[in-house]
């Protein structure tokens, strides 16, 4: 059998190492029209910023290493430029010496990838304007600035190549400008965690436009302007476009792949096409939500070799099916880590779940052994106790605590399951009480009503249409003189059983203190005391006023 694959870089090369694993006498070749393969594009801004030094380190394996150990045929700027299913040709170009020829195949394999968006306005095409997506990208990008040592810089697109880009610009001591269209940076988050990224990245001295969107980018020659449809302008230096990718389906169409909802190729959990012996692996194919079922597009190298691993299973007769994904997604943005796994709170809400939601602030270990606060944004269905989403923002101690919170999801935990994981537990490494067990407990108990939330932005909503509520801050008299939740009064936890008689215990009250322990002890304290709708602030004073900053802002 001839296996013939479209694309070499993470999906591609995994299909044909498993199915030459799985079978010595496959003719496998790969084309590509890019020259390099199987490079690490997550790695780019990294090599732009100086962290890593060789650019050839982003391509540890070439044409020759495949031969070698898996007697697999690369072709790098080798062209697939069309296809003809019915005769199982592909005709082929060689953008090394022009000749174009035919190739046959029994088994087709797109792994096409994507390619960077770019936007269609004037003076995209000047040579100070650089997209980030391969290999030749980063070199342009970090030739351009050893040669020219541009001062400013100008991102457009605020997600995580955006966010990356700018961090190590900033370090090449580069003054960067960041131009998102939304409200927010990070549109995967929730506006309420995005904007504690953006505070971070001001704080480095990232000037955020958001809400802005290019009209243009102008100049003689190379762009010294952007243009903005406010009527603003940004001078700059050069400009990096990071505003997202697009699949590219163009071969798949033109034999009939059908494309899914989300843009990419539609697959089935055997990564095979509708198109008989047609598969699609990698960023040209879309996934599956493990939470909704439901079509969802996260182009991740991670996500491109499972699918190609696949891929090679099927294809060599191996039982296999990709069980889909939870989007999950991580990145550094200066020294905070931001994280991201299965439904944020929009999403959840968009898919018809009735839903509870904890903001946790937790240092990842003892203040004593050096632990710093972690926010973590925990959602969950109230029918079920499932939890259905989590994204956390901290200094450290992140991406642990994410990738247990993806593997819970993954096996459908609830709320009460996070709380009796048996996790590894040591000062220098976690708290007794694990944020993750922490945001079991408090979820778990918020869903069966034992200890009920209320979210600062549910607050500021019901005091703003003159709801009945009494608000009570039990911190310390110096605490509340220096901030607290507009309404509220004081009563300390300490003196709280004795003054109750002050309070209405028909009305809807809701305590709250720092970060959200002391308010569950208030509010323990209220309930045995027959108050009968008590709510503890999620996430206490620091995210109420935090979150009340960043709303005005909106």
């Amino acid at each position: 059998m001839k296996l013939l694959i479209i694309g070499s870089v993470a999906a591609g090369t995994s299909v044909g190492a498993k199915a030459r694993r799985n079978d010595e006498s496959l003719q496998i070749t790969i084309y590509d029209r890019d020259q390099d393969i199987s490079y690490s594009g997550c790695g780019i801004p990294y090599f732009v910023g100086g962290e890593i030094e060789d650019i050839d380190t982003l391509t540890p394996r070439d044409a020759a290493f495949f031969k070698k150990r898996y007697n697999i045929d690369v072709k790098t700027q080798h062209e697939v430029e069309s296809i003809n299913h019915q005769t199982k040709t592909a005709t082929v170009l060689n953008h090394l010496t022009g000749e174009r020829f035919e190739d046959t195949y029994d088994t087709l394999v797109l792994a096409t990838g994507a390619s960077s968006i770019i936007p269609p306005f004037p003076g995209v095409d000047a040579p100070n304007v650089f997209s980030v997506r391969n290999v030749q990208n980063a070199g342009a990008i970090r030739t351009y600035i050893e040669q020219h040592d541009p001062k400013t810089v100008t991102i457009v697109g605020g997600g995580f190549i955006g966010l990356e880009m700018a961090e190590q610009l900033t370090y090449r001591g580069i003054a960067v400008t960041l131009v998102e269209r939304l409200p927010q940076v990070m549109p995967p988050l929730d506006f309420d965690m995005a904007s504690r990224v953006a505070g971070h990245l001001e704080s480095k001295g990232v000037r955020l436009l958001l809400n802005e969107s290019v009209t243009a980018l102008t100049g003689e020659g190379e762009v010294t302007q952007v243009e903005l449809a406010s009527g603003k302008s940004v001078a700059t230096d050069f400009v990096i476009l990071s505003v997202g990718v697009k699949p590219n389906t163009e071969l798949a169409t033109q034999i009939g792949v059908t494309l899914g909802q989300t843009g990419a190729i539609a697959v089935n959990p055997q990564m095979q096409t509708n198109v008989k012996d047609v598969y699609a692996v990698g960023d040209v194919a879309e996934s599956f939500s493990v939470i909704t079922g439901e079509a969802i597009y996260r182009p991740l190298g991670s996500t491109a070799n499972k699918m190609g691993r696949i891929a090679g299973m099927v294809i060599t007769g191996e039982e296999a099916a990709h069980r889909g994904i939870l989007g999950t997604g991580i990145f550094k943005a200066f020294d905070l880590t931001v994280a991201q796994t299965g439904l944020t709170e929009k999403e959840a809400l968009a898919a018809g779940y009735d839903i509870e939601i904890l903001h946790n602030i937790k240092p990842d270990r003892p203040e004593y052994m050096g632990g710093k606060d972690m926010v973590i944004k925990a959602v969950a269905d109230r029918e079920t106790g499932r939890v259905l989403g989590a994204q956390i923002v901290g200094p450290q101690g992140v991406d642990k605590r994410i990738d247990v919170l993806a593997t819970a999801i993954t096996f459908k935990a609830k709320a009460e399951d996070l709380f009796h994981l048996d996790l590894a537990y040591a000062p220098p490494f976690s708290t007794t009480k694990d944020p993750v067990l922490y945001t079991g407990m408090a979820l778990d108990n918020a869903i069966k009503k034992t200890a009920r939330l209320v979210t600062p932005e549910t607050l500021v909503e019901q005091t703003a249409e003159e709801e009945t509520i009494q608000i009570i801050d039990t911190r310390s008299k110096k605490q509340f003189e220096k901030n607290h939740v507009d309404g509220a009064v004081h009563i300390p936890l300490g003196e709280l059983r004795t003054r109750a008689a002050e309070l209405d215990p028909s009305i809807p009250t809701v305590v709250y203190c720092n970060k959200g322990v002391t308010g569950n002890a208030a509010q323990n304290v209220l309930k045995n005391l027959g108050f009968t709708d008590v709510c503890n602030l999620s996430g206490g004073n620091t995210n109420y006023q935090h979150l009340k900053h960043c709303f005005s802002k909106k």
